[in-house]
């Protein structure tokens, strides 16, 4: 039997971890209480520690330096191409010009 994938908000996560690192609650009561599993909780609490202000970005969203190091990823592809480009073509030019 298929079972579909629950999706929580950014704002659920962040007071779930909250529950358990400033409310005093252990991490399986916590995750009893939301009905979710401990180990997804955990992963949430690990992904807050390491960037509290970007964590859980949403679906399709990127963090920024993720966003930043992507777009250069795409503009450093389609430089090489060019200069490929630009190479090819100067190899035609030059065996014509022999």
């Amino acid at each position: 039997m298929a079972t579909s994938r629950r999706s929580f908000s950014q704002e659920f996560k962040v007071e779930a971890v909250r529950m358990v690192t400033e409310g005093g609650h252990s991490l399986a009561q916590v995750a009893r209480d939301l009905s979710i599993r401990a180990d997804m909780l955990r992963r949430w609490r690990r992904q807050f520690e390491q960037d509290p202000e970007q964590a859980f970005p949403g679906v399709g969203q990127r963090k920024a330096r993720d966003e930043e190091m992507w777009q250069m990823r795409r503009k450093l592809e389609r430089v090489t191409a060019e200069r490929d480009i630009l190479k090819k073509a100067l190899g035609i030019v030059s065996d014509r010009q022999r």
